[in-house]
């Protein structure tokens, strides 16, 4: 049970950024109004398969931004 916390806490960090870096993207930043902010949310699933198989490849990582130091 633990294990699956973990795996949520990650997925809305996951998603925390990605809704980061898209908003710090000046062409959203003037199309959003006050009502769109307040709808985003880091809680989606739309990318997440709860059943099946995936691919996993050790040798390459998402580009989140982040500094490696």
């Amino acid at each position: 049970m633990l294990a699956l916390h973990l795996v949520q806490a990650a997925l809305v960090y996951l998603n925390t950024l990605l809704v980061q870096r898209v908003l710090l993207d000046e062409k959203w930043a003037t199309k959003l109004t006050e009502e769109d902010r307040r709808g985003i949310s880091a809680l989606f699933w739309a990318h997440v398969r709860t059943y099946g198989t995936f691919s996993l490849d050790m040798d390459t990582h998402l580009d989140l931004g982040l500094s490696t130091s």
